[in-house]
Formats: structure tokens, C-alpha cells, sequence
């Protein structure tokens, strides 16, 4: 992989993007137009099985990844914490939210403390705290 910023951190799962979501969204759509066509029918009843189904199919798929990221981002606020204990000295700062403290992860060492403050102090939106970035710090190990 090249040298990971702003333009080419995002991560893309093919199996989870191109395939899996893919197929449990189409299941889904299929099943609710099986089911508007077997209304009224003696068929009625697998068809809205077969609804339920592919709902809770698409419920556990994405509420899986959802609990991935949430415990990812747990992470990512327990390493941010530890760091800004390491390079400043005093725990992170409670007015930076969650969606911050994920843009800060980016950055490096050096340019950490100054773009923490600015980005409590001016209310910076992950978005560009990562384009104010100089340095980038890449992860490679994401959900």
C-alpha cells in the first residue's frame, strides 16, 4: 500500500461493501416483492417467513459491524487518551467528541498536541482535522 492520507485512508471491505450488505439488501428487496405478490395467496405466509428472515439476516449483519466499529472506536479513545497522556501530560481534552478524537488518531506526534487544542478550542469537524493533517500517522488495522 502507499503512503497512507487523506485521500486513500478510507477502507473499503470488499467482501462486507461489494458482496455481503449487496446481497443481504437485495435479499431483503426481493422478499418484500415476493411477498406483495403473494398476497392474498395460499403462499402468503412463507412469503412474509421469508420477509422476516432476510430482515433479521440484514439486522445481524449490520448491527455486527456496527458493535465492531463501536468497540473500535473504544479503542481508538483508550489509545488517543494514553497519547495525549504521553505527549502532553494531562488527559485528553472533554471538549473534543468522539468523531475528533477518531480525526486526531492521523496525526503525528509532533503536530498532536497543538491540532488537539485547535480542534477543542475551534470546534474542527473530523473531516478537517484530517485535512489540516501535515504529517500523517497511517492506520492500517481498522474494522
Amino acid at each position: 500500500m502507499s503512503q497512507q492520507n487523506f485521500d486513500n485512508h478510507t477502507k473499503w471491505e470488499p467482501g462486507w461493501h461489494f458482496v455481503t450488505f449487496p446481497i443481504a439488501a437485495l435479499t431483503f428487496i426481493g422478499s418484500i416483492y415476493h411477498l406483495t405478490q403473494a398476497w392474498g395467496t395460499e403462499t402468503q405466509y412463507a412469503a412474509a417467513l421469508l420477509v422476516a428472515t432476510t430482515l433479521s439476516l440484514c439486522g445481524a449483519t449490520f448491527y455486527g459491524r456496527l458493535f465492531a466499529l463501536k468497540a473500535q472506536d473504544r479503542v481508538i479513545r483508550l489509545e488517543e487518551r494514553l497519547r495525549a497522556k504521553e505527549l502532553t501530560g494531562s488527559d485528553l481534552d472533554p471538549r473534543l467528541s468522539m468523531r475528533q478524537i477518531i480525526g486526531l488518531r492521523f496525526a503525528s506526534d509532533a503536530e498532536w498536541p497543538a491540532l488537539a487544542k485547535r480542534a477543542a478550542d475551534e470546534g474542527m469537524s473530523e473531516k478537517e482535522i484530517k485535512q489540516a493533517i501535515q504529517n500523517w500517522r497511517p492506520d492500517t488495522h481498522r474494522v
